[in-house]
């Protein structure tokens, strides 16, 4: 590939980055600002003027995903030899191949999951620990392996750390010692273990580390502020006494210190290698200026870090979006009833599911905006729920292609794999019910990305680029067998079953349709058209014991996280109280501070409430109604239905018809407790129906004139493409 071609389209301080081809090279790179579009053109573009060979780069990251997409990057532009690896990826791969070599017998068995030995210890010691005890020690031996504390050192380095153990720290150290017996007497090996080993390897065994640094000779790490010491010293040993070496990451997202991570080798980069090249990227191409605003009055409330000011100010690239809102709700319930409908308002007017995120602090926080997107008739998924490739109906799946791919495989990918999932729940619409839906959805997901590849696979020699593509939601009907421009797709059966494997291999799950649930831990590295952020209380951001000003400031990186995932549309909100009626003691997180309206009374608020909050009493027995579907068919559940049954089926079947049509879920055309509504209220007119929640600008331009005739008894009119085709 030519070298000045694999630069097209950078801007100039990406385009400073990739032709800076020899370490050592520090990225500082704001939110959005296209790191990973810069790293992967400076690693192909050093291979296009042969400064680097492929199989010689190794490219660092945190996360299979993130691999996975670096992966992906790197074979569009030509690089497809190229190792992108998670450290802990890197490291086994190495030990494996060396193990007989170095100590023989049988290699040791990786563990998950450090639960079952911690609690094996845990008895072994005469402590007792549930399983959230559990969970805490294992995070607290992480701690302890990645910063090089041995047990006997535990109880002197959380003093000096200024660390609040889980329990007294004589316990805790007595429980790790345990644990490492335990691993070492049943020949396992941990995730801290397998760096370790593989970072003592190459210091006492020279022959072996020459063979490493001879096989990798050019290195890239992302993420470089999420670098704990036990990864820096693999690092180290990587490189040996050379400094090929560029690294990129943001001071500002720094949010896994509690986790041994310290954002000092990326802040004193430049002082570790005085002639070093820093380059800083600071057009933020994610979000609108109004996020941007956001983002950088955040980090510029917070202090310094790791050595240095290195805040990075990012300058908005986009055009104009509608403001953030910040809204205060009563108490938790209504806040997530409140965010559900207007979900569902962002849904009606055209925002994909999938676009669209609600974060949270914590873990526990999930629950009530399930129920709320549930009893919305919402899909949604929760991240850092069942691994993707861990589900039933997805095993399944791969099986399937495997075996197919065995009969021959060369056929061509278009048109191949729906066929072959029907058998295992791929329908043409979504069934309903919630577990038929989510086995649904997940092979929906599997089938879209047989159609991704298959377009990904075509574009490079695409006829008319732009044209063509995947349908643009998981289970949006078939790829055509040809791209609009009149080729054929090219991929086949094996392509798909090949990038399978390897995505298996590395977890790097597709994309699923649904409103995604997550903290914001979960949340980095990722974006969305629009951003909840649910929560925002003192005692939760920041969380009750982040007690320290370094664990105060950690906790405002993180909402500066959730912040700078949103491209477009920023809703900020917080209950003061947790249930109705409870006592409103609750104060917005003081990161709101300077960001939101210094009105108490909130008037965006309170045009919120006028909007989506008004009073509704149920029309039989005149109570005053709070839950989201009784609100929609303005009834309580336990008073008498007054409703046309035929005409609800009627409403169905149709229902039914225009998915099956249309290719989507049928609770994408209107959920039950829509077309609950409207078989009570029976609306006679345009204006009555548009009252009904659930029925929006979009949906009333597109299924009005349906309902309406459905609900005066009449047949529906034909949508005119298919009057069209059927009377030509």
């Amino acid at each position: 590939m030519d070298p000045d071609r694999v630069l097209e389209g950078l801007d100039p301080e990406q385009l400073e980055a990739a032709r800076a081809l020899r370490g050592p090279v520090c990225i500082l790179a704001g939110a959005g600002t296209g790191k990973t579009r810069a790293i992967t053109h400076r690693i192909a573009h050093a291979v296009a003027s042969g400064v680097a060979a492929e199989q010689q780069v190794l490219a660092v990251t945190f996360t299979t995903r993130a691999a996975g997409e670096m992966r992906g990057r790197l074979r569009a532009l030509g690089a497809p030899r190229v190792q992108a690896r998670t450290f802990h990826a890197a490291a086994l791969r190495q030990l494996s191949y060396f193990w007989p070599q170095v100590v023989g017998g049988p290699p040791p068995t990786l563990i998950d999951s450090k639960l079952q030995v911690v609690a094996r210890a845990a008895r072994d010691c005469g402590v007792e620990a549930d399983r959230t005890a559990l969970r805490d020690l294992a995070s607290e031996i992480e701690w302890s392996k990645v910063t090089q504390v041995r047990p006997a050192d535990y109880e002197s380095a959380v003093a000096k750390a200024g660390r609040t153990a889980p329990m007294a720290p004589v316990e805790v150290a007595r429980v790790f010692e345990g644990y490492e017996e335990i691993r070492r007497e049943r020949n396992l090996l941990d995730f801290e273990s397998m760096l370790e080993l593989t970072a003592a390897m190459l210091a006492e065994r020279p022959e072996i580390a020459e063979r490493v640094r001879d096989q990798y000779r050019y290195f890239v790490v992302d993420e470089f502020q999420d670098v704990n010491p036990l990864q820096k010293l693999l690092l180290d040993a990587w490189l040996g006494d050379r400094d090929d070496l560029c690294v990129v990451g943001d001071p500002g997202q720094t949010i896994y210190s509690f986790a041994g991570a310290t954002p000092a080798y990326l802040t004193r980069f430049a002082a570790a290698y005085p002639h070093a090249t820093v380059v800083r990227l600071v057009r933020d191409y994610r979000s609108t200026p109004q996020v941007v605003k956001v983002a950088n009055d955040v980090l510029k409330r917070s202090r310094p870090i790791g050595g240095g000011d290195q805040r990075i100010e990012l300058v908005a690239q986009r055009p104009d979006g509608p403001d953030p809102s910040y809204t205060e709700y009563d108490d938790e319930p209504a806040e997530a009833s409140a965010v559900a409908r207007r979900i569902a308002a962002l849904v009606d007017s055209g925002t994909p599911a999938r676009e669209i995120a609600v974060l949270f602090r914590t873990n526990s926080q999930s629950a009530a905006y399930e129920q709320a997107l549930a009893d919305a008739g919402i899909a949604f998924t929760v991240r850092g729920a069942t691994r993707f490739f861990e589900r039933q109906e997805i095993k399944q799946a791969v099986h399937t292609l495997r075996g197919a791919r065995q009969g021959g495989g060369g056929e061509p990918l278009a048109g191949t794999v729906r066929p072959l999932l029907a058998p295992l729940g791929l329908t043409p619409a979504a069934p309903e019910g919630r577990q038929a839906r989510e086995r649904w959805e997940s092979l929906a997901a599997l089938a879209q990305l047989a159609d991704d590849i298959a377009v990904e696979r075509h574009r490079g020699s695409c006829a008319a680029p732009g044209e063509g593509g995947a349908p643009a939601a998981p289970g949006a009907g078939p790829l055509p067998a040809e791209c609009p421009c009149g080729r054929p797709y090219t991929a086949t059966l094996d392509d798909f079953v090949e990038e399978l494997e390897a995505r298996v291999a590395t977890e790097h799950a597709p994309e699923m349709e649904g409103v995604t649930l997550a903290s914001l831990h979960a949340a980095k590295g990722l974006e969305w058209d629009a951003v909840f952020l649910v929560g925002l209380t003192e005692g939760t951001l920041p969380i009750v014991y982040a007690e320290t000003d370094e664990q105060v400031e950690e906790e405002r990186r993180l909402f500066y996280v959730g912040v700078t995932r949103a491209r477009e549309y920023l809703s900020m909100s917080w209950a003061l109280a947790r249930s109705p009626g409870g006592r409103k003691g609750r104060r917005p997180s003081r990161f709101l501070d300077g960001l939101r309206p210094a009105s108490p009374s909130l008037a965006s608020n309170r045009r919120d409430r006028s909007r989506t909050g008004k009073v509704v009493r149920c029309r039989i027995c005149g109570n005053t109604l709070t839950d989201a579907a009784e609100r929609k068919v303005a009834r309580c559940a336990d008073c008498p239905a007054d409703y046309d049954e035929a005409l609800l089926e009627r409403l169905k079947e149709w229902r039914k018809d225009t998915a099956q049509r249309q290719g989507v879920p049928a609770y994408v055309v209107f959920t039950d407790a829509t077309l609950q509504a409207v078989a009570e209220l029976e609306p006679s007119g345009v204006s009555e129906l548009s009252r009904i929640s659930g029925v929006g600008a979009v949906k009333l331009e597109r299924y009005g004139e349906a309902v309406l005739a459905l609900c005066a008894g009449e047949e529906p009119p034909v949508p005119e493409e298919e009057g069209e085709r059927d009377g030509g």
